[in-house]
């Protein structure tokens, strides 16, 4: 579609009487401790799913940089950032 062709559709939809709907993302309401956490879980979920993917692989392609790469993320240590425990912040220690 040219340039042209969408300016004509624009201007066509803004003068005829039908409403605008635009669509917005729902505000994150968690705290930052909340979302830290849900985060840390998701990256051991995924973790999780790689290590299952590599043992799945066959032996052919053991050796190639798909394996490396996903044997580094098996190999990532995710207990340090497990441990971590953010502040509260201002007011509510």
């Amino acid at each position: 579609m040219t340039g042209a062709e969408r300016l004509a559709r624009h201007r066509a939809t803004r003068t005829s009487d039908a409403p605008v709907i635009r669509l917005r993302r729902p505000a994150d309401r968690r705290s930052r401790i909340q979302r830290w956490s849900d985060t840390i879980a998701a990256l051991a979920d995924l973790q999780a799913e790689y290590g299952t993917w590599l043992d799945a692989l066959p032996d052919n392609q053991r050796d190639r940089a798909t394996a490396e790469a996903l044997r580094t993320i098996v190999d990532l240590d995710l207990c340090e950032p497990q441990a971590i425990e953010p502040p509260r912040g201002f007011g509510r220690d």
